[in-house]
């Protein structure tokens, strides 16, 4: 009875192996397992013969047409380039440099301008040396290089001694501000020969202190003498510092956002600083473009009709309506309001026969409710038939 016992557990655990793994089979004879013991096992199907590979559709994908030339050229042609009539010639150093692309990124709305960017690294008023700003402006001039307007900003590469034919002088000793003053004037009066306007631009407030001190001593410099030359000085000394005067790397853009303004050498700008050192050049130069180039009628459009006021007066248009004006009558937001004859509002004097007055005089002045009309929730008659 033991053995029994203890076979029964085990036959009844062969027997759901058996039947797990043959559910299928078992749905139809549920006693096709016990021939399945007995019987030797058959080898897959899939073993020994070459299955047939199922390969499902997929949408084909065919490479996107080539765009034509022609439609690339349509949209070149879109957009016309416009040869430039106006040339703005940018002198300088480095930060003259800088002052060129800011002023070229503000001229983009006007293609017809065009930025000559002249400016020399590293290059001052006092080492002509190594650079000659008077030979070089004078030779610019006198080539066949069209020039309608100069900008100058020069300086931050002067300290430093200045030699000439006479000798040797240090910084802003007498003998230096005579000599320097000098150059000044002679590269201000080839301009004013040739009467091209030239704006000198004064330096920016410096990290340095010293440097700083020294620009601001330049600056007068720019101003008394470049404009006893002819030229115009323009002073950015405080578009640059902060309310209280003093050095600042960041401030706000030309959009108002505070950005940093100047890198960390403390003299030079960065990309936003130049476009807000162009954006002081700017009026001026567009001052003076738009009296050289005025702005064009813009041209007719084919097909359009043209305003009325601008044909000749015909006796057969008579019958035509009148062209609108461009501004309408003056209108007082304080007066009181007049009616068509110019008398003020009035009460009515035929009450009896008004409803408007009837209903203004029963619900305002004697306090009676309006009487409801049929349908309307304020109706509570009984319906008749």
């Amino acid at each position: 009875m033991r053995g029994l016992a203890a076979a029964a557990p085990a036959g009844l655990a062969i027997f759901l192996v058996f039947a797990a793994a043959c559910p299928a089979r078992a749905q139809f004879d549920p006693f096709g397992w016990f021939e399945q013991l007995f019987q030797p096992r058959r080898p897959p199907p899939h073993l020994g013969k070459s299955s047939p590979e199922i390969r499902r559709a997929r949408p084909e994908t065919r490479p996107p047409k080539p765009r034509s030339s022609h439609a690339a050229r349509g949209s070149e042609a879109a957009k016309p380039k416009v040869p430039p009539r106006y040339f703005v010639a940018v002198l300088g150093d480095s930060l003259g440099q800088m002052l060129a692309q800011g002023l070229a990124e503000a001229f983009e709305d006007r293609p017809e301008v065009a930025i000559l960017r002249k400016a020399k690294e590293n290059s001052g008023l006092v080492r002509d040396d190594y650079y000659d700003w008077n030979k070089e402006a004078a030779a610019l001039l006198s080539s066949n290089e069209k020039i309608d307007f100069a900008v100058m900003l020069i300086g931050c590469n002067d300290r430093q001694a200045l030699r000439d034919a006479s000798g040797s002088y240090e910084p802003r000793t007498p003998e230096w501000q005579t000599a320097y003053a000098q150059r000044i004037e002679a590269i201000a009066g080839l301009f004013r020969d040739k009467k091209i306007p030239l704006l000198w631009v004064g330096l920016p407030i410096m990290k340095n202190a010293a440097l700083s001190a020294d620009a601001m001593a330049f600056n007068e410099f720019y101003r008394a003498y470049a404009e006893k030359a002819g030229a115009t000085y323009l002073d950015i000394w405080e578009a640059f510092a902060d309310e209280s005067g003093q050095y600042t790397a960041a401030g706000p853009d030309i959009n108002g956002q505070i950005v940093r303004l100047r890198t960390g050498d403390g003299i030079h700008f960065t990309k936003a600083g130049a476009r807000k050192l162009a954006h002081f050049v700017e009026p001026a130069i567009r001052r003076n473009l738009d009296e050289v180039l005025p702005k064009e009628a813009p041209a007719a459009v084919p097909g359009a009709v043209p305003e009325a006021s601008a044909a000749p007066e015909n006796p057969a248009n008579e019958g035509a309506p009148k062209p609108k004006p461009a501004v309408g009558p003056i209108q007082s937001l304080t007066s009181p309001t007049l009616s068509p004859g110019g008398e003020l509002a009035t009460r009515l004097t035929s009450a009896k026969n008004n409803d408007a007055q009837m209903v203004i005089e029963q619900t305002l002045e004697q306090g009676k409710p309006l009487p409801p009309k049929p349908g309307r929730a304020d109706d509570f008659s009984w319906p008749r038939n």
